[in-house]
C-alpha cells in the first residue's frame, strides 16, 4: 500500500476530519488548537481551544464539534512527544462547538446531570443529528478516574450517560445500519460493541458487566486509540505501542497492518476520505505527522461528513 506524508511539525495530533475540498481538519492536543491541512500540505490554524482538543466530527449544521480533554501532562521520550497525567493547569473537561468559517468557540456541555465531564475523547453523529462520545477520564500518579460512553444532541438540549465504569474508553463508531455503537478500550485493547434500542438509546443489557459486548481484540502488547468503521462493518481501530492499525470484524476475525517502520508507536487515529472512500488518513502522534495510504475497502461514509 503506497504511503505518503501529508504534513509534519504537528503538536500531538488527533480527531482526524477530511473535509470535501480534499483538505483534513486535525486537532493538536498539545497546541490546544485545531488545525486545517491542505492537499499541498499548507498548516493553516481553524480555532484556538486550550485545555486538549481530542476527537472532531462535522455536525448537521456544518460547524465541527470537539471533544476536549482538559489538557495533559506532556513529556519528550525518546524523541517523541507523550500525554502524561491530568496537569496543574487542567480546564476541565468539555464538548465544543466550532464555526469553521469565523473560528470561534462555543461552551456546549460540561456536566452530565450535575456531574463534570472528565476527559471527552472522541464522538461519532447518527443520521438523526445526535452524537456518542467517550469520556477517557483522567488520571494522576496514584489514581484513574472510571471512563463513560454518552449520547448528547448538537443543539445542547440533551446529554444521558449511556454506559457508566469503562476503563479509558476512546475511540467510537457506529454500524453502518446504526443499530450497534462500538468503543474501544485503551488500556486491554479490547473493542466492545453495544446494542442500541433506538437514537441515543442503548437496549438493555444482560449480565454482570455494563456496557456494551466484547467484539475481539489483536494478538501481542497493543493499546487501542481511535477508529473508523468500513462500509463492509468492519471497525479500523488505530493500535499502540505495536503500531498499526487493528481491523476487525463484527464476529471478531482480527487483522492487523503493520505501520512500526514509520518508528513511532502512537498511531492515534484513522479516518476515511478520497476517490471511493478509500484512502486512510493517519495521525502518528508521537512524531507529529498526518500519512495516507491507499486502504483495500472503502470507508463508511460519515453521517455530517465530506
Amino acid at each position: 500500500m503506497p504511503i505518503r506524508e501529508v504534513a509534519s511539525g504537528l503538536k500531538f495530533p488527533e480527531g482526524p476530519v477530511v473535509m470535501a475540498d480534499g483538505s483534513v481538519i486535525v486537532v493538536e492536543i498539545a497546541a490546544g488548537q485545531v488545525t486545517r491541512i491542505t492537499p499541498k500540505g499548507k498548516k493553516e490554524v481553524v480555532a484556538k481551544t486550550g485545555g486538549g482538543p481530542n476527537g472532531a466530527a462535522i455536525g448537521p449544521d456544518g460547524a465541527l464539534y470537539v471533544c476536549n480533554n482538559g489538557g495533559f501532562e506532556w513529556h519528550k521520550v525518546s524523541g517523541l512527544l507523550i500525554p502524561g497525567h491530568k496537569p496543574a493547569d487542567y480546564s476541565g473537561g468539555r464538548i465544543e462547538r466550532i464555526d469553521l468559517s469565523t473560528g470561534k468557540v462555543e461552551l456546549l456541555y460540561t456536566h452530565c446531570n450535575g456531574q463534570p465531564l472528565r476527559g471527552p475523547n472522541d464522538l461519532v453523529f447518527d443520521s438523526k443529528g445526535g452524537f456518542w462520545f467517550t469520556d477517557h477520564a483522567k488520571s494522576t500518579h496514584d489514581h484513574r478516574e472510571w471512563g463513560a460512553l454518552y449520547y448528547a444532541k448538537a443543539d445542547g438540549s440533551h446529554i444521558s450517560m449511556q454506559v457508566h465504569q469503562i476503563m479509558a474508553p476512546n475511540g467510537v463508531g457506529l454500524s453502518p445500519d446504526e443499530k450497534t455503537v462500538y468503543y474501544a478500550e485503551t488500556l486491554s485493547g479490547r473493542l466492545y460493541g453495544a446494542k442500541i434500542a433506538k437514537p441515543g438509546q442503548l437496549a438493555a443489557g444482560a449480565g454482570l458487566v455494563p456496557g456494551g459486548a466484547y467484539v475481539g481484540q489483536p494478538a501481542g502488547r497493543k493499546m487501542f486509540d481511535s477508529l473508523a468503521v468500513q462500509e463492509n462493518g468492519d471497525v479500523c481501530v488505530a493500535t499502540l505501542l505495536e503500531p498499526g492499525i487493528s481491523t476487525i470484524s463484527p464476529k471478531g476475525k482480527v487483522a492487523f497492518t503493520d505501520l512500526k517502520g514509520f518508528k513511532d508507536p502512537l498511531v492515534t487515529n484513522i479516518a476515511f476520505g478520497g476517490k471511493g472512500m478509500k484512502t486512510a488518513f493517519i495521525t502518528l502522534s508521537g512524531t507529529g505527522k498526518l500519512i495516507a495510504m491507499d486502504w483495500p475497502k472503502a470507508g463508511l461514509p460519515l453521517a455530517f461528513g465530506a
